[in-house]
């Protein structure tokens, strides 16, 4: 399953689980400027809060989970007075204009009209609910463009203040210094040579752990000629100049750490992570305009949450609980 069959500005809606066999009495829990919220909607919007929970990495803490029928009519809520506005700024999104965003997610997702609809079936989605909820995302994002962004400003100082806080984050390839004991291992050893390789590994490779001097393991064992001067020295590369085998190990090493053993064609390797450092922040200009489009962004999403924090003061919102356990009482803002 694609992870995800959206641009950058198009979120696909995560699929709701089957609600089939559940007996639900639909019932209102909420009516917003006149307009009614169903016991229903609220469970299906439950149900896609644990699906993007169950996508969420690392997994959220369950404590936010709780209150999960809370934030379920909250979400619900927030959409009620969008859709409220959508229709009152008389926003309108033309089925062109959904047919070039779903086009967009084909071409940056490498997909054909058919993989595409296979995609949403596997999520339970029919092509005709995508569109919708595309057309949904457009009036959105419509919305946000009139009501948000376009009174938004980033400022050059804040753009440097926020590179210069950040720079491992606008940095080349990570760098590493390591060292290395290799092992040689071939094809056309005798089955005896090949348990002597394998026994003689398994013993360096214990005593590097239980912190023996590398280099000096690296000297005493290590069949690349050179090792007897460097200690197994490999000095500063850059991710992605170094084999894929090392790069997979030495990606989630700290550094001080040593390796499992690592195979390569030719041989076993042993290597212990000197130090790993960020490459040299590109220069300011360069990154630019991605600094400004993270703060652009950031204060978006800022301002969009307390534009529909406003929205909520202002509109007449009721909640109404479940029979029997208590009055009708207004929703918080």
């Amino acid at each position: 399953m694609i992870k995800t069959l959206i641009t950058t500005t198009l979120i696909l809606v995560a699929t709701l689980p089957s609600l089939a066999g559940a007996e639900v009495v639909d019932r209102i829990v909420a009516v917003v400027n006149d307009e009614i919220i169903t016991s229903y909607a609220v469970e299906k919007e439950k149900a896609s809060i644990l699906k993007e929970a169950e996508r969420q990495q690392p997994p959220p803490d369950p404590q936010t989970l709780v209150r999960l029928d809370e934030k379920a009519l909250d979400r619900l809520i927030d959409k009620k007075l969008v859709e409220q506005k959508v229709r009152e700024l008389d926003i309108r999104i033309t089925e062109e204009e959904v047919r070039q965003a779903i086009e967009d997610v084909k071409r940056q997702n490498k997909l054909s009209q058919e993989s595409l609809v296979s995609a949403l079936a596997n999520q339970g989605l029919s092509f005709d609910q995508y569109k919708v909820q595309i057309r949904e995302q457009l009036e959105r994002l419509r919305l946000v463009s009139q009501e948000v962004r376009s009174k938004i400003q980033v400022g050059e100082r804040e753009m440097r203040e926020y590179y210069e806080a950040n720079p491992g984050r606008f940095g080349g390839e990570d760098n590493f210094r390591a060292r290395n004991i290799y092992f040689k291992l071939d094809d056309k050893m005798p089955a005896d040579q090949v348990k002597k390789v394998m026994t003689t590994a398994m013993s360096v490779l214990y005593e590097a752990r239980a912190g023996k001097d590398f280099a000096e393991l690296a000297r005493q064992y290590s069949e690349e000629p050179s090792a007897k001067t460097t200690g197994g020295d490999l000095g500063t590369f850059r991710k992605g100049d170094i084999l894929p085998e090392f790069e997979e190990s030495l990606t989630r090493m700290k550094p001080g750490e040593v390796s499992d053993l690592i195979y390569v064609t030719g041989g076993l390797h042993i290597v212990k992570l000197e130090e790993r450092f960020a490459g040299t922040p590109k220069p300011f200009e360069q990154v630019k305009a991605e600094v400004e489009d993270i703060l652009y962004r950031k204060k978006s999403e800022d301002r969009f949450n307390q534009w529909v924090t406003d929205l909520r003061k202002d509109a007449a919102i009721e909640i109404r609980p479940e029979p029997g356990t208590g009055d009708q009482e207004p929703a918080k803002p």
